[in-house]
């Protein structure tokens, strides 16, 4: 079954209204056999990729995951990348920020972990949070050590839209393809998934209490991720929002677009020269001896 993923890809300077775009569509699987059988053939593909990617070294793939608490992104990432050679993946996850990274502008602790050429790296959260969870808790921005009094208003976050724009703009030019990712999930499924994660003594790590406290900011999130997809998905760097009430067939979605970004490079294993092709038969000789 083909998956559309123009779909759920944000135009740029679109502005989009979450309350109208779907948590659960139409299941791009059949069954719970089909479902397997699609996503060992997108991992498959994403393998092969991977590999034309590290030999002809020319690009780099960054791979951006945003979503509230429960929406999937740690499964995501387990489920298409799991048959991706783990010396060419790279996966960070970012959290509150350290005293030394505070000391740096915003988009400096992600930066360092860019992926190389010939890598995938993949961000779980990211630079994006600096426009998402700061706008939530505009109270995060005094202990940033911007210069002045730094007002929570429109000046600042388009400043920080820009900043984001170029900094995808400059990557892109230098090789760097990017794929943004936001898994949107329901209000009524995410407690659904709390509440498996209370019932399900393995899943109990999974939870805290200030993921409830989070839950009182859901419309304060939704207005900061529409603000945010409407003002950084560009042609260089698209969101896709993913409908994600629906678990397996979010991760189809995310391995096609994955798969599909990597076979738009049009990637060809390295020319063996002639002179190349002669030492190598020398060598064959040597080694039939």
């Amino acid at each position: 079954m083909a998956i559309d993923c123009d779909r759920f890809r944000v135009e740029e300077g679109k502005k989009i209204d979450l309350g109208e775009w779907p948590t659960r569509v139409k299941p791009v699987y059949k069954s719970r056999k089909h479902y397997e059988e699609m996503l060992a053939e997108h991992v498959a593909r994403l393998d092969e990729q991977q590999q034309l990617l590290y030999a002809s070294d020319s690009y780099a793939l960054l791979v951006i995951f945003q979503a509230m608490d429960a929406a999937g992104k740690d499964g995501a990432i387990r489920h298409v990348m799991s048959g991706v050679n783990p010396q060419g993946c790279q996966v960070f996850s970012f959290k509150h920020p350290s005293i030394s990274e505070l000391q740096h502008d915003f988009l400096w602790r992600t930066t360092r972990d860019l992926p190389e050429r010939g890598r995938i790296g993949i961000f779980n959260r990211s630079y994006y949070e600096e426009v998402l969870v700061v706008r939530v808790h505009p109270e995060i921005l005094r202990s940033e050590g911007l210069p002045g009094a730094p007002k929570d208003d429109q000046k600042l976050w388009h400043g920080r839209y820009r900043s984001i724009n170029d900094l995808e703009k400059h990557l892109t030019r230098n090789g760097t393809r990017i794929v943004k990712f936001f898994l949107h999930l329901s209000k009524d499924e995410q407690r659904k998934r709390f509440l498996a994660r209370i019932d399900e003594p393995e899943k109990n790590w999974k939870f805290s209490t200030a993921d409830i406290e989070e839950r009182k900011f859901w419309k304060q999130y939704m207005h900061a991720y529409e603000q945010c997809l409407s003002n950084t998905s560009t042609d260089e760097a698209p969101w896709y929002a993913v409908p994600a009430d629906d678990k397996e067939n979010a991760r189809l979605i995310v391995s096609q677009v994955i798969v599909e970004a990597l076979e738009s490079l049009k990637m060809r294993y390295p020319q063996t020269s002639d002179a190349r092709k002669r030492e190598l038969q020398q060598i064959r000789r040597r080694l039939e001896k």
